[in-house]
């Protein structure tokens, strides 16, 4: 199994002392401990103008972990096209690649928060369409060096892409897969499928099934294993670790749900999200302190053991997978995401790298 390092540049729940410059100081801090704990590889997400993460541009973000670290992979976690023109895409990320010595993974996305997309002034009804047409431009410009489109959105005359790219993405593509038509759009694309740990783990292999099946059915062969996407506190002492999760992997949720607006009305009526909408009064009805013990239930925290064994259960159930665990979020001081990850390279990374 692979297992890399999520980062969120999160000051939710840090409390204003806490500056945008000591979040992304932080980051830098963990990112460089993670390559020096054997981790596979760093991924930086893409938000904007909240608390709730803000990296603005992740590709910037991992040409300076370049330069600091010597061997962990560094992967856009994920950079979302709509709000990104294909061209500047395809040369950041050849570019990127040029100064990371061939060491980058490409991975993309659509979004899913409305008041991001009113930042950018581009209707999220625009989403899907825009998605499925930059990704397709993006990745045969890093597969062929020239870059070029026809569609709607992007009318791109044709231009070569330099620095020309290192190699193709073709076997270094992921894809945030969420939604039953992203599930769709990332076997179609040939990417490998990104999920965060958040349903059960039996409806999510009901999708992963459907991904399978797709891709296969598309591309002639079988994909890589997919991408689970976990928040994790790691911790010897058992007691600390439950209440530390607790506390900060509820409040991680709680800022999802807001930022997100995930009991909101607006996407019963927005096109591409219907499955987001179809669910809003479920999780109404549900509510916060049940919906944040269904989560907890579905993440990886715990002691070493009960990490290995969380992990063992989801295999059992979905198959291989490979791992990326954020260790940074809601709150959780950085000595003590520090100690966490740690401890999970000490006691759990070993293992998983094993099996």
């Amino acid at each position: 199994m692979r297992v890399g390092v999520q980062m969120v540049f999160q000051s939710y729940g840090y409390g204003p002392e806490v500056s945008d410059g000591q979040v992304v100081a932080e980051e830098v801090r963990l990112g460089v401990l993670a390559d020096e704990l054997g981790f596979d590889a760093l991924w930086p997400v893409e938000h904007h103008f909240e608390d709730y993460a803000f990296c603005p541009d992740n590709a910037v973000f991992l040409a300076n972990m370049a330069a600091r670290t010597q061997r962990i992979q560094l992967g856009t976690g994920a950079v979302i096209l709509p709000w990104n023109d294909p061209l500047r895409v395809a040369e950041k990320i050849s570019l990127l690649d040029h100064l990371a010595g061939g060491r980058v993974l490409f991975g993309v996305g659509r979004g899913l928060a409305r008041r991001e997309y009113e930042g950018f002034g581009i209707p999220m009804d625009e989403s899907r369409d825009r998605f499925d047409e930059a990704a397709r431009m993006v990745v045969d410009a890093l597969e062929s060096g020239w870059i070029e489109g026809k569609g709607p959105y992007y009318r791109q005359p044709r231009a070569p892409i330099r620095p020309a790219p290192v190699r193709g993405f073709r076997d270094r593509l992921y894809c945030v897969a969420m939604s039953p038509d992203s599930v769709l759009a990332a076997a179609d694309l040939g990417a490998r499928m990104v999920v965060f740990s958040q349903r059960p783990w039996e409806d999510q292999a009901a999708a992963m099934a459907t991904y399978r099946e797709r891709f296969e059915a598309v591309h002639g062969r079988s994909p890589g294993p997919p991408v689970t996407c976990d928040f994790v506190y790691c911790d010897t002492d058992p007691a600390r670790a439950e209440d530390k999760a607790h506390e900060h992997l509820a409040g991680y949720l709680t800022s999802v749900v807001e930022h997100y607006e995930l009991v909101s009305d607006h996407f019963k009526d927005a096109k591409g999200y219907e499955s987001y909408g179809s669910a809003v009064d479920l999780l109404r009805a549900i509510g916060l302190e049940r919906l944040c013990d269904m989560y907890l239930g579905v993440q990886a925290w715990g002691t070493p053991g009960q990490i290995l064994e969380r992990l063992h259960a989801r295999r059992e159930v979905i198959g291989d997978f490979d791992l990326t665990a954020c260790f940074r979020f809601a709150g959780l001081p950085i000595e003590d995401a520090e100690r966490s990850m740690r401890t999970f390279a000490r006691e759990v990374l070993p293992t998983l790298h094993g099996s």
